[in-house]
This record gives structure tokens, sequence and C-alpha cells, in this order.
């Protein structure tokens, strides 16, 4: 019994040795949905424009469309903001915390004026492109930025640019290094998360090029993902499930290519 035991130990802590992700991988392509998904509403007042958007990030605010600062509540990233018109079709956003700038918005709309596209950049990260499709509200001819919008998951790219780095870290443990990082074992144990929205998580090696995820928050699991790592171990295909803090569920598929 003991020896059997003994076999079965030595097996896991084998398989915990061949993590298929093991490598540095880049992002190529992203398939994502959001239920509910977000929602951004835009209306003019009196030579402002008050912006609410729900969903996974919740901001309320009213700004002149002058480049002067306006206060945001409610917001841990930031609590000023200055609102540009560039031309009828394109509005520049500066984000600011305490002063400093947090974050620069570019917002165009297309010529049909059914599409606003929305790309951010901040210092030392990729720009992420959010892009929203018109789903009601009364169209200004004024104002093409009026109206109700939905994002579309279909041509935004929500981690554009993403790169990890999968390393063995000895005792057939890994380090993760990403968006968040980890270090953690194939032994179902739980392992602290860095700059993550949720606590823990926990690794098993289903087969020589499957990998799951169970990650946890509060101590209720949040999210769940598994890695497949193609036969000639160039391309990974990440599926994931998952609760927002919002509450809303997110399905994404993403697929990584080995560098």
């Amino acid at each position: 019994m003991h020896k059997i035991l003994l076999f079965g130990l030595l097996s896991v802590a084998q398989l915990g040795g061949a993590d298929p992700r093991i490598g540095s991988w880049t992002l190529i392509s992203a398939q994502s949905s959001l239920d509910p998904p977000n929602k951004l509403s835009i209306s003019s007042q009196h030579g402002a424009v008050h912006v609410v958007i729900s969903g996974e990030t919740h901001l309320d605010f009213t700004a002149k469309l002058d480049g002067h600062e306006a206060s945001v509540a409610g917001n841990p990233a930031f609590n000023q903001i200055e609102v540009r018109r560039i031309d009828k079709h394109q509005v520049e956003v500066i984000q600011k915390k305490d002063g400093a700038i947090v974050a620069t918005i570019h917002d165009r709309i297309s010529k049909d004026g059914n599409d606003l596209t929305s790309t951010t950049s901040q210092k030392a990260r990729a720009d992420k492109i959010t892009v929203w499709t018109r789903s009601g509200g009364k169209r200004s001819a004024n104002d093409l930025f009026a109206g109700e919008w939905t994002e579309d998951l279909s041509k935004t790219r929500m981690r554009q640019g993403l790169a990890l780095k999968i390393e063995a870290d000895g005792n057939g443990g890994v380090r993760f290094l990403g968006d968040f990082s980890y270090s953690a074992r194939f032994d179902g144990k739980e392992y602290d998360l860095k700059n993550s929205v949720n606590d823990t998580v926990s690794l098993q090696l289903v087969d020589a090029h499957t990998v799951d995820s169970i990650y946890r928050r509060d101590e209720q699991i949040t999210q769940k993902d598994r890695w497949v790592v193609s036969a000639d171990g160039t391309e990974m295909t990440l599926t994931t499930t998952g609760t927002l803090e919002t509450g809303q569920q997110i399905k994404e598929t993403l697929v990584f290519r080995k560098q």
C-alpha cells in the first residue's frame, strides 16, 4: 500500500515538472464575451458632455470639451479628467490622479457614425483598443458621440499585446509572469497571486499538453482556465470562464504563439 502511494506521489511530481506552457508567449488573437455587456452613454449638457459607463467599469462624470480639468468621483484609478474635442469625429480624454497623467484616450467615430473606437495609452503598457457600437439614443448631427453604445468584443482587443513568460521554478513548480504573476506547484494547493483581482490559484496538469487553473477570490471560485499547447509546441490556446467583481460572466478564448 505504501509503495503504491509513493509511486503515485512520484508520478505527480514528475508530471509537475513537465508544464507544457514553459516559455515566452505573445497573444495573437482573442475572442471574448461579457454577460451583461459593457454599456456607454454619452449626452450633451449645455456645452458639456455627461458620460456614464456601466458593466466591468463604473464611471459617471460631466466635463466641458475645452480641455479644462473636471473632478471624477468614485474611481480609484483617477480623480480628474480633461476632455478636448479635436474635430467632429475625434475627442481626446486625459485621465489624471492628483494632477499626474494616468492615461490618454483617443476617441474616434467612424464615418457612418455607428462605431466608436477608444485607444487608451499608458506609460510602459501596450495600447488598449475598445470598440463600441451604437445601440440606441437619438443621433445628433451636431454631436456624433451622443447616444447609447454597447462594447463590441468581436472588434475589441481587451489584452492587445499581452505577453506571457512561464518558467520552471524547481520541485515541479512554475513562475507565471503576465498581467499578473504567481509561483505555484501542481499539487492542488492554493498559491497567492500578485497584481490580480483574484486571491489565489491552484494548478493541475491534465496531460502532456494541458493545464487547468482555478482562481479564487474571498474563498470562492471566480475563474477556471484551461491551457492547451499544440502538438508541435508553437501555439497555446487559453479558454477561460469566470465572474468579474461586478458580477458579469466572462468567456474568453485567447491564442498565443511561442517566441
